[in-house]
């Protein structure tokens, strides 16, 4: 919907018309109203009036994949000053960069050369379906979530991130990549992964936007806990009668909740279906589209401010590279298709965060002591949770390390590449959690009574057993803990 605001010129209340001149004719002032230049509507300072194809918006050095019937904008960076020598395979595992939520190839332009240099290899970032310049598309299947003949891929959906991901990697002519994450793009990382893990040789997730698990309990004290616990539970069994009949009405009580939950579970299937399609019918109504309008107008350069340690950095540069895409057609559409694709994808598969253990291959976690957006705590949470990983904060730094403090940023990619680096404390050792002081059980007042003294890798200690893996995936060779 297009609105435009046209000047009308109107006499005065006083209707004396004393204040335009004598012998004046009404067509001569209707002449002057029209020559007064037309009120433009703009969204976050880019003209809405003339809005352009993606690809006339693109930069000399970007380029256009098509996959799935979609043209991603995408740019590649070699490490060496000649292309021939990249081409040569003289090269390492190549690097494919992912943008969060709102951003799209522009954010990592001040590390992609840096990076080529240090990985010896090509580094290729992409915009994903909704933003940057690649191709918006119309999408009107049921869900969100890829299916057979019948619906097509959702472009809009993580599962077409995700293999458009492993396209790439296909494109670069390579077996295997390692995959650095932005916020959410760290999500289409993490899935990338558990998609096709033998393809992936390492992850890299800057202020990643996964909800790490609250509860984490040490290790050889659930394993003593859970023999304990049957031991006393066999014991109790034989001596006393109380506890079999205890158990017995538990069992029956678990047995009448499971059969409750099969019969509503027709009912709960078309309750989803109707808020689906319920759900599609606003978000893709002409008010959501003049609503994503003003919330992009009134907070979408505030909340690029707000990602900053040091609002100051933000110059017009970075503002326009940021809000170039909102000149594009389409691009509030495209913004609700997205939306609408993350909510109906959030159940149709187990969460991210009860996964994160089956991570095998080499992580480092790279986040702002002062995001705002996403808590350093987080991440730290995180790197708790995935076993061949490591955390590392950098002071001063909002949620965007990879444009705030490029240095400092480089130098720990640098380090985690050449160096044999500690993954993180043993979970034995360092948690202590005291279930005691929190009798209510809430995740929020648990995570309270956490102890986590290891603030950053250079704390650890690289002869302890637990921190004794190299990331060699850097270099090419595979990685073992």
């Amino acid at each position: 919907m297009t609105l435009r605001f046209i000047c009308k010129a109107a006499a005065s209340v006083s209707g004396s018309g004393a204040e335009y001149p004598v012998g004046q004719s009404a067509e001569q002032l209707a002449g002057e109203s029209h020559a007064k230049p037309k009120v433009r509507r703009k969204v976050a300072g880019a003209d809405q009036e003339e809005l352009l194809e993606p690809e006339a918006l693109a930069d000399p050095d970007s380029c256009f994949y098509e996959f799935n019937g979609v043209k991603i904008h995408h740019k590649v960076c070699h490490h060496g000053a000649k292309e021939e020598e990249a081409d040569a395979g003289k090269i390492g595992l190549p690097l494919i960069l992912l943008h969060g939520f709102g951003a799209s190839v522009f954010s990592w332009d001040r590390v992609m050369k840096p990076l080529a240099r240090v990985v010896g290899s090509k580094v290729l970032a992409f915009d994903r379906p909704a933003f940057g310049l690649t191709s918006r598309l119309s999408y009107f299947g049921q869900s969100g979530i890829g299916g057979g003949d019948a619906t097509p891929l959702n472009p809009y959906s993580m599962a077409f991130s995700v293999l458009a991901t492993l396209s790439f990697i296909d494109l670069l002519g390579a077996q295997k990549a390692i995959l650095m994450g932005h916020s959410a793009g760290c999500l289409v990382a993490v899935n990338t992964y558990f998609e096709a893990p033998e393809r992936v040789a390492a992850l890299i997730l800057v202020a990643p936007a996964i909800v790490a698990p609250f509860l984490m309990r040490k290790e050889n004290q659930v394993d003593k806990g859970e023999k304990r616990k049957d031991e006393n539970s066999n014991s109790d069994s034989r001596e006393n009668p109380f506890v079999r009949i205890w158990s017995a009405f538990c069992q029956l009580c678990m047995n009448l909740v499971g059969l409750a939950l099969k019969m509503v579970k027709g009912m709960r299937d078309m309750v989803k279906t109707l808020y689906a399609r319920a759900l599609s019918a606003v978000l893709r109504s002409t008010l959501a589209v003049m609503l994503i309008r003003m919330i992009i107008d009134k907070f979408g350069i505030v909340a690029i401010r707000n990602a900053w340690f040091d609002a100051n950095q933000v110059n017009d540069h970075v503002l326009q590279g940021y809000t170039k895409p909102l000149r594009a057609k389409g691009w509030e559409t495209a913004l609700l298709e997205y939306t609408l694709a993350m909510i109906l994808d959030s159940g149709s598969k187990p969460p991210i965060s009860k996964r994160l253990s089956e991570i095998l291959c080499p992580v480092l976690i790279v986040t702002g002591d002062t995001d705002r957006l996403v808590p350093s705590w987080n991440a730290e949470r995180l790197s708790l949770a995935i076993p061949n990983s490591t955390f590392e904060v950098i002071k001063n730094c909002g949620h965007l390390p990879h444009e705030e403090k490029v240095d400092e940023f480089m130098s720990v990619v640098e380090r985690a590449k050449s160096t044999r680096i500690g993954g993180k404390p043993s979970l034995s050792s360092e948690i202590e959690i005291d279930i005691s002081t929190n009798p209510f059980g809430f995740p929020e007042l648990l995570f309270l009574n956490w102890k986590l003294p290891v603030s950053s890798t250079s704390d650890l200690d690289p002869s302890s057993s637990h921190t004794n893996f190299a990331m060699n995936s850097f270099n090419g060779t595979t990685a073992t803990p």
